[in-house]
C-alpha cells in the first residue's frame, strides 16, 4: 500500500507542498522574457500538480530497489532512468496544456511565444523533482520500518511479560502445596480431624484459585476472599493462636488486581511472623484507593528474639516481579519493619472493569 496515496493526512500536506515548488516552476518560466507571471503560473501550477501525482510513482522504484542490499550504481542508474521517462511525459504534457491554454483562447498565441527552453526547464525541473520525490520515499519507508520494529519489540515485550507472569504465577502453588502438606502430615497424627479438615479446605481453596487464576485481573474483593480461605486453612494449624483483621475501603473492592497477589504474603506473615509467636498474633490486612492508585498492606507481628526463617526466597520476590511485569514503575513495593512488626505494602495503579 502506499505511503502516501492511502492516508489523506499525508497526501494533503504533500500536494500543499508541491505549490512552492509550482510558484518556483513559474518564476523560472517567466525568467524567460516570453512568459507573464500570470501566464506562467497559470502553466506551471497544474501542471506541477500533475507531476505530483506522476512522483507518486517513486514508491514503487524505492521498493523495486531497496537501499540496504542494492548496488548504488543499479540504484542510481535506476531513478536516474525512471526520473528522466518521467520528465520526458512532463515535457509532453507541458507543450498539450500550453496547446488547450492557446486553444481555449485563455492566452492566445501563447503556444506560438513558447521557446524551446521553457521544455528545457520542465525537463530538467522533472529530473530533480522525482530524485526529490524519491528521496522523500526513502524518507518515508525508513520511518515505517523503524515503526515497525518498534512494534515488534513491545509485541515481543508484552509476549516475554505475559511468559513471566505465568512462570511466576505457576511457582505459587507448589509453594503453597509444600506448606500445606507438610502442615497436614504434622497433624495426621496429632490431630486426625483437624488433617481431615484441613485437606477439605484446601481443596476448596485450590479449586477458587485455579478458577481466579486463570484470569489476569480479578477484583480485590474475590481477591480477599481467597485469601480468607487460605487463612481458614492456617487456621486449623495454628487455631486461636492465628488472627485475621481486615480494613478494606468500600471503593477498593472493584479495583482489579493480578490473582494470588496478597497469598505470598500472607504465607509469608503466617509462615515467619504468627508460628514464630508463642502467644500468636493477627495477620492484618489494609485495602484503600487513593486517586488513581490502590494502596495495599499486609502487616503481621513477630518475636524478635526468633531466629529468621529461612524459606525458599518465592514469596515477597515473586510478588515484587509479578507487579514489576505488570505494571512496570507504576507499581512499587514498600517493606517496613522492625524489631516486633513486619509489613509490606503495595502501589498500583487502580484499575476497575
Amino acid at each position: 500500500m502506499h505511503p502516501i496515496a492511502a492516508e489523506r493526512g499525508r497526501l494533503v500536506p504533500y500536494l500543499l507542498a508541491w505549490i512552492p515548488l509550482g510558484v518556483l516552476l513559474a518564476a523560472l518560466l517567466a525568467l524567460t522574457g516570453s512568459l507573464g507571471w500570470v501566464e506562467a503560473l497559470a502553466v506551471a501550477l497544474p501542471l506541477t500538480l500533475v507531476y505530483a501525482d506522476v512522483c507518486l510513482g517513486a514508491f514503487y522504484v524505492c521498493r523495486a530497489v531497496p537501499l540496504g542490499p542494492t548496488n548504488l550504481g543499479r540504484l542510481a542508474l535506476t531513478h536516474l532512468a525512471a526520473s528522466m521517462a518521467s520528465a520526458i511525459i512532463w515535457v509532453v504534457g507541458s507543450r498539450a496544456w500550453v496547446g488547450a491554454l492557446d486553444w481555449l483562447g485563455a492566452f492566445p498565441g501563447l503556444s506560438a511565444r513558447e521557446p524551446r527552453v521553457v521544455s528545457v526547464i520542465f525537463f530538467g525541473t522533472g529530473v530533480l523533482f522525482f530524485l526529490l520525490s524519491s528521496a522523500l520515499h526513502y524518507l518515508l519507508a525508513a520511518v515505517e520500518a523503524s515503526r515497525r520494529a518498534e512494534t515488534e519489540a513491545l509485541r515481543l515485550e508484552l509476549v516475554s511479560r505475559e511468559a513471566e507472569l505465568r512462570a511466576l504465577r505457576a511457582q505459587i502453588h507448589p509453594h503453597f502445596l509444600f506448606n500445606s502438606l507438610n502442615s497436614i502430615s504434622a497433624l495426621v497424627t496429632s490431630d486426625p480431624v483437624g488433617a481431615r479438615r484441613m485437606c477439605i479446605l484446601l481443596a476448596e481453596f485450590l479449586r477458587a484459585s485455579l478458577t481466579l487464576g486463570s484470569r489476569d485481573k480479578i477484583p480485590l474483593g474475590e481477591e480477599l476472599a481467597l485469601v480468607e480461605k487460605l487463612l481458614a486453612i492456617e487456621g486449623v494449624r495454628f487455631g486461636s493462636r492465628l488472627g485475621r483483621e481486615q480494613e478494606v475501603e468500600e471503593d477498593a473492592r472493584p479495583c482489579l488486581v493480578p490473582p494470588l497477589l496478597l497469598q505470598p504474603l500472607v504465607e509469608n506473615a503466617v509462615t515467619h511472623g504468627i508460628s514464630g509467636l508463642v502467644d500468636g498474633g493477627t495477620v492484618r490486612i489494609e485495602a484503600r484507593r487513593r486517586g488513581s492508585h490502590l494502596d495495599l498492606a499486609v502487616e503481621n507481628p513477630r518475636d524478635p528474639e526468633t531466629p529468621a526463617r529461612k524459606g525458599t526466597g518465592l514469596g515477597l520476590d515473586n510478588v515484587k516481579r509479578r507487579l514489576l511485569a505488570a505494571y512496570g514503575r507504576e507499581a512499587a513495593v514498600t517493606v517496613r519493619e522492625d524489631r516486633r512488626r513486619f509489613r509490606v505494602e503495595l502501589t498500583l495503579p487502580a484499575q476497575s472493569a
